[in-house]
């Protein structure tokens, strides 16, 4: 089958538990896109917080941001797409996550913002010095999160909150798509749960920017490890796992193949090259 445009995650997928690109993955993506095939890294991240070892890779045009709400082409330097969440509903998440034990933040206008009490918790939260650190440097803490919204003139893209006992999180991530059935409710971290409005999701990413580029969806290929990716994966003409992946995520795939950390995406891509 002809491919003409993959989608990929980052953490866990492209990137190496190192957060870099192998030499071996550099090349295949070097070798697609000289071929014509478009890269669309896929994150839960806003564009800016995307690593640089990715953002300055030359032949990325297209980028699909707060795992659906944004859509950027990086060339014009213009939105594609973007879809927030309602301010009532931004009001009642937060509601929601002050009777959690949990820290909590928001993306709007293109940066992460959090409450500056959530703030110096982080790394209570977030156990993995990797995560703790992006959190960290990808957020601005603000005295009081609720007027910080309102001050803003963009919409809230997302919001997430932070668990210290997984246990409550995995139990969370059952209620939650209950308690909020018209918004997007996933997971991008073993320890996180995110919240966008329901057109915000990575599979209907992938076919926005199937319409605008009058690719066939069945002409794409999509990789990921976690539960935001299944989405994706199901609306790809061929979504592939990796071997990291949970098994909710290698269940929704057509094929699975090696790891971040062996390669895994390139071992794919060669295939259609």
């Amino acid at each position: 089958m002809c491919i003409r445009m993959v989608f990929m995650d980052l953490d866990g997928t492209l990137l190496t538990s190192q957060k870099t690109i192998s030499p071996h993955t550099r090349h295949a993506l070097q070798m697609a896109a000289d071929r014509g095939i478009e890269i669309v890294p896929a994150t839960g991240c806003f564009c800016r917080g995307i690593p640089p070892v990715v953002r300055e890779l030359p032949f990325i045009r297209y980028v699909v941001a707060m795992n659906g709400a944004e859509i950027l082409d990086l060339q014009e330097k213009r939105v594609l797409f973007r879809s927030g969440l309602a301010y009532e509903d931004v009001e009642r998440l937060m509601a929601y996550m002050d009777t959690l034990p949990v820290i909590y933040d928001c993306f709007q206008d293109g940066w992460g913002w959090m409450d500056a009490v959530f703030y110096r918790k982080i790394r209570q939260y977030i156990q993995d010095p990797h995560t703790a650190e992006m959190v960290e440097t990808l957020r601005t803490p603000v005295q009081d999160l609720r007027a910080s919204i309102c001050e803003k003139s963009g919409p809230v893209c997302k919001m997430q909150m932070f668990f210290a006992d997984r246990t409550r999180r995995i139990q969370e991530l059952e209620r939650a798509p209950r308690l909020f059935p018209t918004l997007s409710v996933s997971t991008s971290i073993v320890n996180n749960i995110e919240f966008t409005s329901p057109q915000a999701h990575k599979g209907a990413a992938l076919k926005t920017l199937c319409a605008h580029l009058k690719i066939a969806q069945e002409e794409t290929a999509a990789f990921g490890d976690d539960f935001n990716d299944i989405s994706m994966l199901q609306s790809a003409g061929t979504g592939v796992a990796m071997a990291n992946a949970s098994e909710s995520v290698k269940l929704a795939a057509d094929r699975i193949t090696g790891a971040n950390d062996e390669d895994g995406v390139a071992s794919v891509l060669e295939e259609y090259l």
